[in-house]
C-alpha cells in the first residue's frame, strides 16, 4: 500500500523535525501552524451559506473576520447569535438556477473551512489540537469528505469524522461526572441517501474538558484508527464498510479526502441529546484551533509506522 498526497500548494515548514510526533516512520506533508496574521488562502477556502448541513443546522457559514479569524497563532472560529440571509443551498447545488437564487435566513453566523481544491490526501496520520467550545447546541466538527464523487454521491463516496462532540459540559445523566463530555468518531459509507449507513464509536473527552485536545486518525488501506491525545480509542476495518458504487473491499476510503473545520449550531445530533434544543445564552461561542498536521509514510506501508504515542506540542 502505497501513501499518496495530492493538491499540496504548501510545503511543510522548516521547522518540520520539531513537529514530528514521538511514533517512529512517519513524514511531515502538510500543516498549518496558524502562525500568521490571517487566515492562509492557499491552504483553506470557505463554505458560505444557510444550508444547515443538511441537518437543519441553525447558522449560515460565512467567510467574515467576526466568524473566522487568526489571532495569538490560533485560528478562532466563532459562532454568533445574529440573523444572517444568504445563499439557501451549498454551492455544489447551485448549479441548479432555482437553487441558485434562493435564499435563507438563520439566527446565527459562523465559519466551515475547507482544504478541497488545495489539499486532499489517501492515507496517512491526521492530527489537530483544538479546545472545544460548550453549551446546549454546540456542534464542533473536525471531519474530511472525498475530493470527488468517484462512488457516486454522499455518502456512496464516504466521510470521516474524526472528531464531533455535542453538547459539552451540559448535564448527562449517564455521563461520567454527569456531564457532557463525550466525543465521536464515526464513517459514513454505503449508497447514496437515503441508502447511507454509518458506524461510529464514542469515548470520554480527558480532562479538562474546556482544555486543549489533539484529535486525529490514522489512515491505512482497510484500516482507520481513532486517537485523541495520541491514544486510539476506535478501530473501523474494511470489513466494516462498502459502497454501492464499488466491489472493491477498500472502498470508498481508498481515495484522495479533504478537510474541514467548522463549528454548527444546532441541527439533529445535537439538538436530538442532552437538553434538547439549543440553550441562546453565552453567546458567541468559539473554537480555537492551535494547528493542523498531516504526515505520511511516503513510500513505505501507514501499518510499518507506528499508530500509537504521546504528540509533541
Amino acid at each position: 500500500m502505497r501513501a499518496a498526497a495530492i493538491l499540496m500548494l504548501a510545503a511543510a515548514p522548516a521547522a518540520a523535525a520539531a513537529q514530528q510526533p514521538a511514533d517512529a516512520g512517519w513524514r511531515l506533508v502538510w500543516s498549518d501552524e496558524f502562525d500568521g496574521g490571517a487566515i492562509d488562502r492557499g491552504k483553506w477556502d470557505f463554505d458560505v451559506d444557510c444550508w444547515g448541513g443538511g441537518n437543519d443546522e441553525r447558522q449560515c457559514y460565512t467567510d467574515r473576520p467576526r466568524n473566522a479569524a487568526v489571532r495569538d497563532g490560533r485560528l478562532v472560529i466563532t459562532a454568533r447569535k445574529e440573523a444572517m440571509t444568504g445563499p439557501r443551498f451549498p454551492l455544489s447545488q447551485r448549479g441548479d438556477p432555482e437553487k441558485a437564487a434562493a435564499e435563507a435566513t438563520k439566527p446565527f453566523t459562523s465559519a466551515r473551512l475547507v482544504t478541497r481544491g488545495k489539499a486532499a490526501w489517501t492515507y496517512g496520520r491526521i492530527e489537530v489540537r483544538a479546545k472545544l467550545p460548550q453549551g446546549q447546541g454546540t456542534w464542533p466538527a473536525i471531519w474530511m469528505l472525498p475530493e470527488t464523487n468517484h462512488y457516486g454521491g454522499w455518502a456512496a463516496s464516504g466521510e470521516i469524522d474524526i472528531l464531533e462532540a455535542v453538547n459539552l459540559g451540559v448535564r448527562c445523566d449517564e455521563c461520567a461526572g454527569g456531564v457532557e463530555n463525550r466525543i465521536l468518531g464515526t464513517l459514513h459509507f454505503g449508497g447514496q441517501w437515503p441508502g447511507n449507513k454509518h458506524k461510529g464509536d464514542e469515548t470520554a473527552l480527558p480532562a479538562p474538558l474546556d482544555g486543549f485536545h489533539v484529535f486525529g486518525i490514522v489512515w491505512e488501506k482497510g484500516k482507520i484508527v481513532w486517537t485523541v491525545d495520541g491514544k486510539p480509542y476506535a478501530t473501523r476495518v474494511a470489513s466494516e464498510w462498502s459502497t454501492s458504487g464499488s466491489n472493491d473491499p477498500a472502498a470508498p476510503f481508498d481515495r484522495p479526502f479533504h478537510l474541514i473545520l467548522n463549528l454548527a449550531v444546532g441541527g439533529g445530533l445535537a439538538e436530538g441529546r442532552g437538553l434538547k434544543g439549543v440553550d441562546e445564552s453565552g453567546y458567541p461561542k468559539i473554537m480555537e484551533i492551535d494547528w493542523v498536521r498531516v504526515w505520511q509514510c511516503g513510500d513505505d506501508a501507514v501499518s510499518d509506522c507506528r499508530t500509537t504515542g504521546d504528540q509533541e506540542e
